[in-house]
């Protein structure tokens, strides 16, 4: 059986198997997937705020009420790691919580209003971003888009970070550098002989209930997390955003900034003896881990996200030397015809094509050699 014959006969049955449906059918079949799809970044943007809420809530849990109580460890009678004198209240501290959290807010803020407003109006049209339809009726500037996204984004690594740093002062209950002082323990009444003697009672401190409480809350060191956060997060938008010529100077002196303000402040909570260095460093990795997560995986580096154009048309080309493209006329090279009968003969199952009827019809061979 010939291939033209075998498509037909298969175009025949399945004619007969499969109608092929009405228009309006086809019409109401691609609205309604059109429908399906925009309605698609919407759920998205409704799961987003869902997910954003149950981590500020979270974070409020964990940070001012008593829903995850702190782990209670023990410790060595006259033991000196945990023996510096009381430092007073965070308030009086040279890094108080007040100026640490203002500078983690206001910094990334400041430097990502100022970064994509300054790029979105130095860069050329072209190289502009265009609208992005979000919803069924709801346009976004793409600069209103890229600020909140940079900034959702910050928020949410922010709120993740203090989790991160409570969930672990809560569970490993590990002491700051004056327990001690501020449990103030009855040696006496806890039979304290020797400084290898461990103590487990849960009454054994005499202390304020908050600041033993609080002297419990020392690994990882929040505020560190908080701080290298914000300074890694930040360092790295400057660093991938902002590739305009004249900034060799510019951009290094910024990042060293921000990184030393961050270094900063986990010095001073050590020397003022309010976290080890071991809780400065555990504080270190994780926001810094976190932030390198968020810009590296979630928004792919800052990348500028190229806007949904339908394709152009191909464009037919230009004539060589002015001359119309009708007039030339089209020479189909003999290999080009082998080439496709090739095709033709090698793939049984594709759909086949009728070869044009030869322009000169050759006599066979048997008959050739009869009439000579």
């Amino acid at each position: 059986m010939s291939p033209c014959s075998k498509r037909n006969r298969l175009l025949l049955l399945s004619s007969f198997c499969f109608p092929i449906p009405h228009s309006s059918t086809l019409l109401s079949f691609g609205s309604l997937q059109f429908s399906s799809v925009l309605s698609k970044p919407r759920t998205m943007f409704y799961f987003q705020l869902v997910i954003m809420a149950g981590t500020v809530l979270l974070a409020y849990y964990f940070e001012y009420t008593d829903t995850f109580p702190v782990h209670i460890q023990g410790f060595f009678c006259f033991d000196k790691t945990f023996s510096k004198p009381y430092p007073g209240p965070e308030d009086d501290s040279k890094a108080p919580p007040v100026l640490v959290y203002s500078l983690v807010t206001a910094i990334p803020t400041v430097t990502i209003l100022i970064g994509e407003v300054t790029t979105f109006f130095v860069k050329a049209e072209g190289a502009q971003e265009k609208t992005i339809v979000t919803a069924d009726c709801c346009y976004f500037n793409p600069l209103l888009r890229r600020i909140v996204r940079f900034l959702g984004v910050y928020s949410f690594g922010l709120f993740a970070t203090t989790i991160f740093a409570n969930a672990g002062q809560v569970v490993t209950g590990n002491q700051t550098p004056h327990f001690l002082s501020a449990c103030r323990p009855n040696y006496t009444v806890l039979g304290c002989q020797s400084p290898m003697q461990y103590i487990t009672e849960r009454r054994a401190c005499t202390g304020n209930p908050y600041l033993v409480a609080s002297a419990r809350k020392s690994f990882p060191s929040k505020d560190a997390a908080l701080s290298i956060y914000s300074a890694v997060y930040t360092v790295m938008y400057v660093t991938l955003v902002f590739r305009t010529k004249g900034t060799r100077l510019t951009k290094p002196t910024l990042c060293l900034t921000l990184l030393s303000l961050a270094v900063l402040v986990g010095v001073v909570r050590v020397t003022e003896y309010r976290n080890h260095w071991g809780d400065i460093l555990a504080g270190y990795l994780t926001g810094g881990a976190i932030a390198a997560f968020l810009v590296t995986c979630v928004i792919n580096n800052f990348q500028q996200t190229a806007s949904a154009l339908p394709p152009l048309p191909p464009q037919r080309p230009q004539p060589p030397h002015g001359m119309p493209l009708s007039t030339l006329p089209r020479v189909e090279s003999p290999l080009e015809k082998f080439q496709d009968y090739r095709t033709l003969r090698s793939h049984d199952h594709q759909p086949y094509l009728c070869p044009a009827p030869p322009d000169v019809l050759l006599p066979s061979r048997r008959f050739i050699s009869s009439e000579v």
